[in-house]
Parts: C-alpha cells; structure tokens; sequence
C-alpha cells in the first residue's frame, strides 16, 4: 500500500495492520479544520517565499475545491487513504497535480493533527455552549411559571424545609453556569497553536508562527514543539467538562424521574418526551430521563479511559494520542443530542400544584420553630432539643406539629409563647428566609433576574470571541 511514509520500506503494509493503525473512519469529521489549516499552511508557506503567488492560489483552489466534495457527499475515500491528512493531500494531488506535493513542506502529521483538533474543539465548545444556553432559558422560563408556588424541599430524600417550585429549578440552573464556564475554559485551552512545531523538533523553514496562528483564529502558540505534539491537555478538560455536566444532566433526570412517578406525582412529562410498555398499556416511562442519566456513565468513561491513556506517554507524539479523538467526538454526539431533548422535556413539563401542595405536611416547619426560639434568647441547641421534643410529642398524640396546642408547647418549655404558632405556616417559613439565594419573594426574584443576566452574558462572551 502506498504510504506517506513509504519510502524507507522495502514491503508493503499487512492488511490488517493497516486497518488497525488507520483512523480515516473516525478521523475524517476533521476534513473542514483539516482543510482550513492546510489553506493557512499554503500561505504561510507563500509568505516565507517557499511557494511562488501561482502556486500558493492553485493549491487554495484545489483545497477548496476537495472541501466541496466532503460539503456536498462527494469525497470517495479510497482504501490506501490512512487519515484524513493523507485523504484530502492523495485528492489535492489529483486535482492539481505535482504542485500538491509541495503543501506538506515544513509540516507533520504531528502538528497537523493537534491543529485540527484543537479547531475542531474550539467549534464543538461554542455549539455546546449554545445548547446549554437553550437548556438555561428552558429553566428560567419553568422557574418563572411557578417562581413562588411552595413544595417540599429534601434532603437525604426525606422531607426537610419547605421551599418553592422556582428554587427547585433554579437550583439545576447554576450547575449549568458552572458548566458553561468549564467549556469555555477548554476552548480556551484548545486556542494555541501548535502548526510549526513539526514532527517534534519544530519547522527547519522561516515561517511566522504568530501571523499563522491569527489566521486560524487561534489567541497564542505553543512555546515549546516537544510538548505542542504532544499536549492533549484541552482534549482532557473538554472530557472533565462533559463529565461533570453530564453528571449535573443527570441528577436533574433522577429527580424528575422520581417527581413524574406516581408516588410523588409532581410533574408530568409530555407524551412526545415518554414512551410506552409492549405489555402493560397505562405504562408512561420517562426513557429520555432514563438515557439521559446513563449516558452521564458513558461520559465519566470517556474521561477515565482518556486520561489512562495519557498517564503512560513519554514526551513528543506517540501513536498512543490517536486514542483522543473517538471519546473526544462521542461525548461531544452525546451532548449534541441529550441537550435538545432535556430544554425540550423541561419546556413542555407540567407542574401539579395540588400534588406538590399535599406533601406539605407539618414537619417541614420544625426548623421555624426552633428559630422562634432563638429570637427569645435560648441557644440554638437547647432550641434545637426543645422542638425535637415537641415533634415527638406530636407522633406520640398522632396529631400533625401545628395541631399542638399552646398549653401542650408551654409544658415543654415556658419559652413557647402564645405566638409561636404564628411562624407555623409555609408562607411564613418561605418569607424569613429573605437573604440572597434564599426563598422568600424579593430573593427569588433577584435570583431570576441574576439567572437570565448570567445566561445572557455568558452568550454575549462567546459571540464577541
């Protein structure tokens, strides 16, 4: 088989291990950046004068003219081809003759990749980032419908202290903030240039490093050419990024999982995010959740496996970095797919209030109390004891907290007064917690206000890069 490299070798490639040690079936989703990277090299090449004008424009014309044929489905990818870079030069040549030949000067395959990559990354970041927005607005706008409507808050999944629909939602927002931030740190890992670090030792020709990184958009180069090869440290914190969000994707599906069962019964998915059963026909099975919280697996792994097939790497290229771009561009396929379908699950969700206000029971109101203690001087410890006997006094008499009677209260202590059971109410609970990111009104609407300025601005960051 002919190679790149062919020269030095007396015998052709084995078959097999030529399958094995191509990457043109997963590889070849990089033919843009490729492209793009090659059409900078030719000028760059022009600039150091080791292409004349004429040159430099036939070999621009003949790459855009194979971008075409990727464009529109009609690149053939024939059986020799090992990569994309040897496809689109093997096509380049076709078309433009000998003059081909010349595009490779200065360049490997090392750097080659690690720019393409990196392009190709920096893209997939901004997409990302464009469905999380989509995903925060869906948020916002579920939070706003019911900003104030009282459900039960939990912790250990056991009922705690009440707090509001809106809160609940919000509470997914900001992981998704957090995310947006993580993405757009790997994109900016990612925006370094490696193109003229050669195989490892760098470029033997004058080209300018700098002029070509700005033309591929890329905001610095790469200082040393050893570790520019070899430096897949973006492609790690893209994977930690989709890792971590798909861990935050899916811990807001097990909760709705668990809110659309019957037990709970506070929400309801739409038809279009559910499906049925092949046996039992009242069946509605939250499946979109159900995928969205296992594929969040299938992303740590991705994450896990990348990283233990970096620990083990020497210094410059080795073929081992092949192994990046497979996690790489499955957990970006992933995302591509799970986001949509979450905004478009969260936008169509219905709320039941009456459920939600059934699960109000007294016990959640158990903290006011304690604190209508510490406004009269006691600790909150001896607070803390004196509720928790009230509490068990209230399962002993089977009587809800609140049917307590004052005489009942002021036996366990004189500090109940004949107004404690004024704080006894959710409305109440709600509206003492009036501090920022707390539950009351005015703080809820403060957090809505700082939730669409945080997804707005986190846009606008992007679309003015």
């Amino acid at each position: 088989m002919t190679k790149l490299w062919g020269g030095r070798f007396n015998e052709p490639t084995n078959a097999l291990v030529h399958r094995f040690n191509a990457s043109i079936g997963f590889d070849v989703r990089l033919y843009d950046e490729d492209i793009t990277g090659s059409v900078a090299w030719a000028a760059a090449l022009h600039d150091a004068r080791l292409l004349s004008a004429a040159e430099r424009d036939t070999l621009i014309d003949g790459l855009e003219q194979v971008r075409a044929e990727f464009a529109a489905g009609r690149f053939v990818i024939l059986p020799d081809d090992e990569d994309i870079h040897s496809a689109v030069e093997r096509r380049l040549t076709e078309i433009v003759g000998p003059v081909g030949g010349k595009l490779h000067t200065g360049r490997s395959r090392n750097d080659q990749v690690a720019t393409d990559f990196r392009l190709w990354l920096m893209r997939a970041c901004a997409h990302l980032d464009g469905q999380l927005a989509d995903l925060q607005r869906a948020l916002i706008v579920n939070a706003e419908g019911a900003l104030n409507l009282p459900m039960p808050g939990y912790t250990h999944l056991q009922h705690a202290q009440p707090v509001t629909w809106g809160h609940w939602a919000l509470a997914h927002f900001w992981p998704l903030a957090r995310d947006r931030r993580r993405l757009d740190g790997a994109r900016r890992a990612a925006a370094v240039s490696p193109l003229g670090a050669g195989a490892l030792a760098g470029s033997a020709f004058p080209i300018d490093r700098e002029r070509l990184a700005a033309r591929l958009g890329f905001t610095a180069i790469t200082p040393n050419s050893l570790d520019a090869v070899s430096d897949r440290d973006f492609a790690a914190e893209f994977l930690f990024a989709t890792a971590l969000l798909g861990v935050h994707l899916s811990r807001l599906a097990e909760q709705l999982i668990l809110f659309s069962s019957a037990e709970f019964g506070f929400v309801r998915l739409a038809d279009a995010y559910t499906t049925g059963s092949s046996i039992m026909p009242q069946k509605r099975n939250p499946d979109t959740l159900e995928l969205t919280r296992g594929k969040s697996g299938r992303l740590i792994g991705h994450l896990t496996g990348f990283l233990a097939t970096l620990k083990g790497l020497p210094s410059s290229y080795d073929k081992d970095l092949q192994e990046d771009k497979e996690p790489v561009f499955d957990a970006f396929d992933t995302l591509d797919m799970a986001l949509p379908v979450m905004s478009g699950l969260i936008a169509t969700l219905e709320i039941r209030p009456e459920r939600l206000a059934a699960q109000l029971e007294a016990g959640l109101l158990a903290t006011e109390l304690a604190d209508y203690l510490v406004r009269q001087g006691l600790p909150f410890r001896e607070a803390h004891h004196l509720v928790g006997r009230a509490v068990r006094l209230s399962e002993e008499q089977s009587v809800a907290l609140t049917d307590l009677t004052a005489g009942d209260l002021q036996a366990i202590s004189p500090h109940f007064g004949a107004d404690a059971a004024d704080v006894l109410t959710v409305a109440a609970a709600l509206a003492a917690r009036a501090l920022p990111g707390g539950t009351a009104p005015a703080a809820l609407a403060d957090q809505l206000a700082a939730a669409r300025e945080a997804v707005d601005a986190a846009t606008a960051n992007y679309l003015s890069q």
